[in-house]
């Protein structure tokens, strides 16, 4: 867990493979900015009058929030009853910056009572999720081997761009927002290096259009 001291903050990732922030824009805006050079860059430092340590700070990070700091939705019954500018300054402690560096960016919708009384035999388990997720890592260290890589979120932007850019047709839909300023250079690197992981889980040997819409649309947090 993530402590408010920034100090504590930064031994902390170093320490995490994964790290969950539960009502993210609850966290101070200084705290959540502190994590965007270790999203970035995999390392962190930690710098006092004595001197500075770096460490590793590769870990997945999962950011949660409401729409609203009273976490109900105009869709029910209007009950929400915060103000635009309570919205606003709810959502903006997750700044612009930090926002480029998440990969995806999911709508969860409220579960219904359907869902809520379904019969859960009829879902897929953790271990058959598991089983899809190890297949696609092996698939990817299998592509990689030779190289000092064995994830797709370990290339490099330049290799990224070179051996391992989708074909144009695929990149299509991300040019298309390049040019209309909608996708941002860190943002294309992101959305290029999930649509390589959605081809991973499918059996694709290269992302096709398909594959590259649907990271496009994960990283902009478009529904459909």
């Amino acid at each position: 867990m993530f402590q408010h001291q920034p100090g504590l903050l930064c031994l902390e990732a170093a320490w995490c493979e994964s790290a969950s922030l539960d009502e993210a824009p609850e966290f101070p805006r200084h705290i959540l900015d502190a994590l965007r050079q270790p999203l970035e860059s995999g390392r962190v430092t930690v710098s006092r009058s004595a001197g500075s340590v770096t460490f590793p700070a590769r870990f997945m990070l999962v950011l949660a929030a409401n729409p609203c700091p009273c976490a109900q939705t105009d869709d029910q019954s209007g009950t929400c009853k915060c103000s635009p500018t309570a919205r606003r300054r709810y959502l903006g402690r997750l700044s612009g910056p930090l926002l480029d560096r998440v990969d995806m960016k999911v709508t969860v919708a409220r579960a219904s009572r359907r869902e809520l009384m379904a019969d859960r035999q009829f879902t897929e388990s953790s271990a058959t999720v598991a089983g899809r997720v190890l297949a696609a890592r092996e698939r990817a260290a299998e592509r990689l081997s030779g190289t000092p890589w064995r994830t797709n979120a370990e290339i490099p932007s330049s290799a990224l761009h070179s051996d391992y850019r989708p074909s144009p047709k695929a990149m299509k839909p991300m040019t298309a927002c390049l040019d209309s300023g909608t996708l941002t250079a860190r943002g294309l690197d992101r959305a290029v290096r999930v649509s390589w992981t959605l081809a991973d889980l499918v059996g694709k040997d290269r992302p096709g259009e398909e594959e590259t819409t649907a990271a496009l649309h994960f990283w902009l947090g478009v529904t459909s």
